[in-house]
């Protein structure tokens, strides 16, 4: 098999875990890696020992990657997946898809055009061992039908987080705030592990951060799966510090707890516990270690002609999931840009 050649575009703080995760695949290349700003690009460059660039066109016309990884703030997933999967490239992006749905359903048109090269979303907590045994229990019936959940995520961002990539605190560079860009982790996990979504409620509001952010820092979620059952999430960026993400899962013979690991409690049985895989050394712990195990994953379908299982369709729910709440009365109606996020099949307001 040839070795894939593969570029890095944005060179923010998610990038090197990219960089490292394409370094431990023996069929792939690091060529190059790119950012507009020429401080970053310079700085990614030297350490990862490539050529840098400043756009994707660039990349694309003199490196010829196989595989590009788009790691640039939200409101470039689009416009830069479409381009990639015109040149025939295949496409790994970061979440969430996009900033807004009408760029998504782009993205997601893109992806369904006769012959499009693969693309795929980085859910990369669908791949956590706790997680991936979650699922298996809800999919064998092993406690039965799942009841209903409950999620926290209780972090910590300060208002120089925001300071150091302003696109983060606005609704034109992000999309949002807590919900697209911590959270939606969560949300997605919810959704995919109880069957999908079909109707939300929520409330989101600036609690801690307004004088930084335009965007919200605390939300609620009650999510309407399928089945009829209720998943809640509750979440907030004003914690004391990065708490374990929880999820517990109510099932009729027994329950989930997730959280550093997974416990699962049978009603009539003795309770088992599967630990979670470490983060990298130097990771956010927060982050944990599964996105080399999704990098792996994508490469290694490379060629077969099948698409990416999570694909931009499969990770459109959550983010259709977050601009309900974003459009609910205690959500943000009539923020910037919400005309764009209009056509939303999860809307009740």
């Amino acid at each position: 098999m040839r070795t894939l050649r593969t570029a890095v575009i944005g060179c923010g703080d998610i990038s090197p875990l990219h960089i490292d995760a394409i370094a431990q695949l023996p069929g792939a290349e690091l060529v190059a890696v790119c950012d507009t700003d020429p401080g970053r690009r310079a700085q990614a460059a030297q350490d990862a020992g490539v050529p840098g660039t400043a756009t994707l066109t660039e990349t694309l016309e003199r490196f010829s990657p196989d595989v590009v990884h788009l790691c640039t703030p939200h409101d470039q997933h689009a416009d830069l997946a479409i381009e990639a999967l015109a040149a025939g490239v295949e496409v790994l992006t970061e979440k969430p898809l996009a900033s807004t749905l009408e760029d998504a359903g782009r993205i997601v048109d893109a992806a369904a055009a006769p012959g499009a090269p693969r693309i795929g979303v980085c859910f990369q907590n669908r791949y956590n061992t706790t997680v991936q045994e979650a699922h298996r229990v809800l999919t064998t019936g092993e406690l039965g039908a799942p009841t209903g959940a409950a999620a926290t995520v209780a972090w910590h961002r300060t208002p120089d987080y925001y300071r150091a990539r302003p696109w983060r605190g606005t609704w034109a560079g992000s999309g949002g705030g807590l919900l697209i860009n911590q959270a939606i982790h969560t949300l997605d996990l919810l959704q995919w592990l109880l069957g999908g979504v079909s109707a939300v409620a929520g409330c989101a509001s600036t609690d801690v951060l307004g004088g930084t952010i335009e965007v919200e820092d605390t939300a609620t979620a009650t999510l309407t799966h399928p089945s009829g059952t209720h998943s809640v999430l509750l979440a907030t960026n004003g914690a004391p510090t990065n708490l374990p993400v929880r999820i517990d899962i109510v099932c009729e013979r027994g329950t989930l707890q997730i959280a550093r690991e997974l416990t699962v409690l049978p009603a009539d049985g003795e309770p088992r516990v599967v630990v979670e895989r470490a983060a990298p050394a130097g990771a956010r712990s927060y982050w944990g270690a599964s996105h080399t195990a999704l990098i792996s994953d994508f490469y290694a379908g490379h060629g077969s002609g099948e698409p990416f299982w999570i694909s931009p369709a499969e990770a459109l729910p959550a983010l259709q999931a977050l601009k309900a709440v974003y459009d609910s009365p205690r959500g943000f109606p009539d923020r910037p840009g919400a005309e764009l996020d209009r056509d939303n099949p999860l809307r009740d307001v």
